[in-house]
């Protein structure tokens, strides 16, 4: 996966190492809502007052649930179950996966189940009154597949609240395991796939993205070669996030376009499944997957399994799960084109709202559909996060405050001296084998070797954004290394623009959690915005903002040139 801030890839981090880290929405209720224990429309007029709101973020290691009160402006519980501790005997799973080698990586479906089940009892035997959420969304871990047959929509709407969740869903899968993000053993199939549409410039144009293993479509094709018979009893295919949707409201439930964007399936303008990509992926592909569901639209009450077993009230609503990568998008306030978000993690990924589905030719980012109904998000991952930041600090046997020290005593700019730090393979630009290079630069000046690496991550930040054709207004930056305002002073320079540091915890289960709230409160006729939805959450660390120093920001000015053309010349 290109990156994250929940379980997928690089999220929230405890230390400066980075071991991660529009209008309202209107719409018809479905019929189906209506006489569902009385009139609903009444009902979430009535319970508006009630305004809890839970987000549940399904990643590769664990699920989270976090709970929002919407008037008291605040998170009120979290809880987090990890697949190891609580599974790992039963499906066999390190880390959350199987892996089954030669870059096979997969994982259990039926265990998220029997997670989500622990999850909801741990919010309930913590004293939370579940009958008090208005409703319910979701995010999972991006381009994961899950594959049902024929019993699985009959299982689901007849869920009985005496047996847990695995007891009686363990028949419904066609296949018992399910490929995600980490798989990497489908070259093949994205070759095939570009090839039928055209070429990587088509299905980059239709989509938003050039064929990635780890997508959807060329997992789907691949099981579809290798297993044919199989993928011939499969009736439907989701991903991890309708499948979790789908388990809370008791009936299947299609993928949103948040999701669908990290397929190679959906058309990026129409939001909707392209024809000619599924073509393009697998015979009868799309009488396997329901139409794309959007963001905003609820999909129906949460299933009578849970208000029976958990105590939910039978009207909350259940929305669409989406992504993980967009669901942090909401969770971090990114609810206007030019808003920016930067996370310095393991990797660094850096992650934008736009006003239209923008691509990059030169393979610089992902593009997903933003779950706020609207805009979009682009997302660049670079590698050499916190992996290059440490090899620094350890080269010159430094710790952090040294580091911090070294970067203050050194002037913006580092009087020319440059370090490419590819001290392992880089996404972006592409690097296929590590290759630090200096140029004007003393490799035993400790101080101008730290400035290097900093300015290195941050040039090279600007440089590979440009695709996004978004004006960097602000920059909001999370993980690990925004503990440091010497390292976050650096970037406002360099982006010409405020840094505002975040301390997150999932960002995704929050976003998830607004979802809830804003899909709510405007299916109750209390319409409110997107930014003042996120607005009460997405605040940043008091007196954490830095400003661009104009001396600074014309020294960088100057020196982009000189380090775009050193990059070009080793890449």
């Amino acid at each position: 996966m290109m990156a994250s801030t929940s379980g997928s890839t690089a999220a929230s981090v405890p230390a400066i190492s980075g071991r991660t880290a529009t209008a309202s929405i209107g719409f018809v209720l479905p019929s189906a809502f209506v006489n569902f224990g009385g009139n609903i429309l009444q009902k979430l007029r009535r319970g508006i007052s009630m305004s809890k709101y839970l987000g549940i973020d399904a990643s590769t290691q664990s699920i989270t649930g976090l709970l929002i009160d919407a008037e008291q402006r605040a998170i009120v519980a979290e809880a987090s179950i990890n697949f190891d501790e609580h599974f790992k005997a039963t499906y066999g799973v390190v880390n959350g996966v199987l892996d089954l080698g030669e870059g096979v990586i997969h994982s259990a479906p039926l265990m998220w189940a029997e997670a989500l089940d622990l999850l909801l009892q741990t919010l309930a035997d913590q004293g939370h009154d579940l009958g008090a959420v208005r409703a319910v969304a979701g995010s999972g871990q991006q381009h994961g597949t899950v594959y049902l047959n024929a019993s699985a929509a009959s299982a689901l709407t007849n869920l009985s609240p005496t047996q847990p969740l695995k007891d009686q869903l363990a028949a419904i899968f066609s296949r018992p395991t399910s490929p995600i993000w980490m798989d990497t053993s489908t070259t093949v199939q994205c070759a095939e796939i570009e090839a039928a549409v055209g070429g990587r410039d088509a299905l980059l144009v239709l989509t938003g993205n050039a064929a990635f293993e780890r997508f959807s479509g060329p997992q789907i094709r691949k099981f579809y070669q290798t297993e044919p018979g199989t993928y011939a009893d499969t009736t439907y295919i989701g991903l991890v996030s309708s499948y979790v949707a789908s388990l809370l409201a008791g009936r299947l439930v299609g993928v949103d376009p948040g999701d669908g964007s990290g397929t190679n399936m959906m058309d990026i303008a129409a939001r909707q499944w392209s024809a000619r990509a599924l073509d393009a992926t697998a015979p009868d592909l799309a009488a396997k997957l329901l139409p794309i569901t959007p963001s905003g639209h609820p999909v129906g009450p949460i299933s009578p399994y849970y208000v029976a077993r958990y105590g939910f009230a039978d009207d909350c609503l259940v929305l669409p799960f989406s992504g993980d990568n967009p669901c942090s998008l909401i969770g971090l306030g990114l609810v206007a084109p030019g808003q920016v978000a930067l996370s310095l993690g393991t990797s660094d990924t850096l992650f934008a709202c736009m006003d239209q589905p923008r691509t990059s030719t030169a393979g610089e980012g992902a593009v997903f559909a933003s779950p706020d109904g609207t805009h979009y998000m682009a997302l660049t991952c670079y590698l050499n996060g916190s992996l290059a930041r440490e090899a620094v600090r350890d080269q010159y046997g430094m710790n952090w405050n040294q580091f911090t020290s070294a970067l203050r005593a050194t002037p913006p700019g580092n009087n020319g001296a440059l370090m490419l730090p590819y001290f392992a393979p880089e996404i972006v630009p592409k690097v296929s084998q590590p290759n630090v290079v200096r140029q004007n630069l003393d490799p035993t000046d400790a101080p101008a070797n730290v400035r290097a690496v900093i300015e290195a991550q941050a040039l090279s930040s600007r440089i590979h954004a440009r695709w996004m054709g978004v004006e960097i207004s602000s920059l909001y930056v999370t993980g690990g290394a925004s503990a440091n305002a010497e390292i976050l002073r650096v970037f406002a320079n360099v982006h010409n623009c405020p840094v505002h540091r975040f301390e997150t915890t999932n960002s995704a289960a929050l976003g998830a959690a607004l979802r809830a709230a804003h899909a709510h409160q405007s299916s109750a006729g209390h319409a409110s915005s997107w930014a003042e939805v996120v607005e009460p959450f997405a605040q940043p660390v008091g007196g954490s903002t830095i400003e661009p120093e104009p001396r600074a920001v014309a020294a960088y000015d100057e020196l982009i040139g000189q380090y775009a053309a050193l990059e070009q010349a080793h890449t």
